[in-house]
């Protein structure tokens, strides 16, 4: 006996876990490489690095707990969570550089050796550094932790979906957040010492900070500009909005497919066994499939109500190096769909685990379904195929097929009544003939171990399996009269539907469509926008729309509800940093601004807009609210510091301040954008299995690296001026 596997997705898995492990460890080497650069100090970059391991490993703890796997998701939530985990402890380390640059700078040494603090007044310094900017840090990573709560209200097939890397990235931001107030505090008074080199010494930080001064000088100049420009890349992003499409999630290689053809109806088993056959040998033609495996009709299952007439095929592929130079998946399904053209079968591939999905929570087998509901079988059916029509008419429609309603063959028996009691037969007894003859009379059981099976009698198949051969069954009178079944009944064949279903009270005909070349979203609006100006309805019928259309309406819907009550739980959580409700709203109003650069990388690289990026402009939103946090909160302190010692401090003071809280306070800013892109940029970049949802999630994290960071030191500065150049008109601040 030989056993032998016709789908297996353990590959898939492990390739996938696999896949995003080896994008982790890439991360974790770049951000330990980003910082050592920036800070040119081996053992502070070691404080920020050593966030990475503990708070990944509390998250896995957790995991662990909570009986979460370390699945696709799960681990992307890691992944996108690494860049900002260590910018607390970056912009905490960085601060304590400065504070003992600062030292060194006002004290006055005898020797060199007193160039260095002493161990209490090196605490000292660590701790002043660490309260100037602990909790606003604290309160930014709370923020960012808390933008992903429209992710856990998602519900149904996408909140299961996105839940894991909701719950891992939550927990690693906890776990960061709680590191940077505890045990960073504790590391950098033991680390951070020795030869602190001052910022100006590394060249990178002198490049940063002499392309950065003239245009900060243009900003204090012209600050009106600044707000002009900002409105108009805001306007200049309807461009890419213009263009980009909608789907539910980027489709994701599985690394096989599934054939699912439909045939009209009436196919005997006969027939479809020979079709089966054919286009199994068809789909074998193509060099790169390894083998298929086909099925027609259903299980003995009530999950599976496949009637005779749908083919299911796994078409399982060789190993990737093994495929043609520039073979892809894409260009592989157009071969396949060319290399089977059967008269009557309309080809429909899809992925396994997603149609599998779509059919338990839809029944809908294609990317769009178009549900056509009413009374009437034969007018559901004429609607349907005018559906259908119109559907072969629209830009993206690969295949569209609508389901017969009618064209089923059913065999009636209706018993002549008076002729059978002419020969003294009831209508009973001639029922029961043909239920023993045809369907089979159980007469006993057998039992083989454990197990028992009925046996059942019936006529052999030669004298049940055709119309000619039923007439002629032998029927007995009770007087021993031998006669025909034709003699006493009517036999023929009538046409009706082959299949009946039924929604919430009334019956329904399915048309399938596929998609290919266009996102879901553009081939639906014009789909509805088609069948609503050509195809009339009669009153008590309707169309409904399914399939992944119906998951992307759900989830939009439940975001447009959610996503305003976690801004102004933000705002509120801000209000406590700042005390000021000015300061909060120009973090909040700033934040559309800071996703102008993500729309248009989705744009450039083909994207439409899912879930996928959904979570990931979520997620560039918590970030950009962390990078307008730390800007104020240095424009602040620098602000904050003039007043203290100069309480007549006017305008020309208020520009130095700014010039002190935005220029001297490049490095962290620029360490802080450097490490998040350096998360990013390997699951972005990266290629295998499961790339395809989380490059969606990581494309608008690093669009937004370009805009959200001049968002934060061009525009925010800007705003700042203006308004504390009010208060100063108005009298002293309170």
């Amino acid at each position: 006996m030989e056993i032998v596997p016709t789908y297996d997705r353990s590959r898939l898995i492990t390739s996938a876990v696999q896949n995003l492990s080896a994008k982790l460890v890439e991360e974790f080497l770049v951000v330990a490489l980003v910082c050592v650069l920036f800070l040119w100090h081996l053992r502070s970059a070691l404080v920020a690095v050593i966030t990475l391991p503990l708070g990944i490993l509390a998250a896995f703890a957790v995991m662990r707990y909570q009986g979460l796997s370390a699945n696709l998701m799960s681990l992307g939530g890691v992944a996108i969570a690494i860049g900002a985990m260590v910018d607390a402890a970056v912009v905490m380390i960085e601060n304590a550089h400065k504070h003992l640059e600062h030292w060194r700078e006002q004290s006055t040494p005898k020797d060199e050796a007193d160039k260095d603090p002493s161990p209490a007044q090196r605490w000292q310094i660590i701790a002043e550094a660490a309260s100037e900017v602990g909790s606003a840090l604290f309160v930014s990573l709370l923020v960012i932790a808390l933008s992903f709560v429209p992710v856990f209200a998602l519900q149904a097939q996408e909140g299961r979906l996105f839940a894991p890397l909701a719950f891992t990235k939550t927990y690693a931001m906890a776990a960061a957040a709680a590191l940077a107030v505890t045990l960073i505090q504790v590391l950098m008074g033991y680390l951070v010492r020795g030869k602190i080199r001052a910022e100006s010494a590394n060249p990178l930080n002198r490049v940063l900070i002499a392309a950065y001064r003239p245009v900060l000088e243009w900003v204090l100049r012209f600050s009106g500009w600044i707000f002009s420009l900002a409105a108009a890349a805001l306007l200049l992003t309807l461009i890419p909005l213009a263009h980009l499409g909608s789907e539910f999630m980027p489709p994701l290689d599985e690394g096989s497919l599934l054939y699912m053809p439909s045939a009209l109806p009436g196919l005997s088993a006969g027939k479809a066994a020979q079709l089966l056959q054919l286009s199994d040998r068809m789909l074998k033609s193509i060099p790169e499939v390894a083998h298929v495996f086909g099925k027609a009709g259903r299980a003995d299952s009530a999950t599976d109500p496949a009637p005779l007439e749908m083919f299911e095929t796994t078409i399982t592929f060789k190993p990737r190096e093994q495929w043609r130079p520039g073979m892809t998946m894409d260009r592989l399904k157009d071969e396949l769909d060319h290399a089977v053209q059967i008269p009557g079968l309309t080809n429909l591939f899809v992925p396994p685990i997603r149609n599998r999905i779509d059919m338990l929570a839809t029944g809908i087998k294609s990317p769009i379904g178009i549900k056509v509901y009413g009374n009437d079988i034969h007018e559901l059916e004429q609607l349907a195929d005018k559906v259908e029509t119109v559907a072969k008419t629209i830009s993206g429609v690969s295949s569209a097929l609508a389901e017969r309603a009618g064209g089923g063959r059913y065999l009636d028996v209706t018993i002549k009544r008076e002729a059978a009691a002419r020969y003294g037969l009831s209508q009973a007894e001639l029922q029961q003939l043909l239920e023993t003859a045809v369907g089979g009379a159980p007469i006993g059981e057998t039992v083989e171990g454990r197990e028992r099976f009925p046996i059942v009698v019936r006529y052999p198949g030669s004298e049940r399996d055709s119309v000619a051969a039923l007439r002629m069954l032998p029927a007995v009178t009770s007087e021993g009269t031998q006669l025909t079944l034709e003699q006493v009944a009517d036999i023929r064949l009538n046409p009706g539907p082959p299949m009946l279903k039924s929604e919430d009270g009334q019956l329904v005909s399915y048309v399938y469509i596929d998609v290919a070349g266009r996102d879901l979203g553009s081939v639906v609006a014009d789909l509805q926008q088609a069948v609503t100006q050509r195809v009339k309805l009669p009153p008590g019928y309707s169309i409904g729309w399914s399939g992944q259309f119906e998951y992307l309406q759900r989830a939009a819907q439940r975001l447009r509800l959610v996503v305003p009550a976690t801004l102004a739980v933000i705002f509120v959580l801000l209000y406590l940093v700042f005390r000021r409700a000015a300061e909060v709203a120009i973090i909040m109003l700033s934040l559309p601004l800071a996703l102008v650069g993500g729309f248009w990388l989705i744009w450039l690289l083909g994207h439409a807009i899912s879930i996928a990026t959904a979570v990931g402009f979520i997620a560039l939103a918590g970030i950009a609210a962390e990078f307008g946090v730390v800007m104020l909160l240095y424009l602040s302190q620098a602000w904050d510091r003039r007043r203290a010692l100069d309480p007549e401090a006017d305008e020309a003071s208020l520009d130095e301040a700014i010039r002190e809280g935005a220029v001297l306070r490049v490095r962290p800013k620029a360490m802080t954008v450097a490490v998040i892109l350096a998360g990013l940029l390997p699951i972005l970049l990266g290629h295998g299995a499961g790339s395809e949802v989380m490059q969606r999630i990581a494309a608008p994290m690093v669009g937004g690296m370009i805009t959200a960071p001049l968002l934060s030191m061009l525009v925010i500065p800007a705003a700042f001026r203006v308004l504390e150049r009010r208060r100063l008109r108005k009298g002293p601040r309170q």
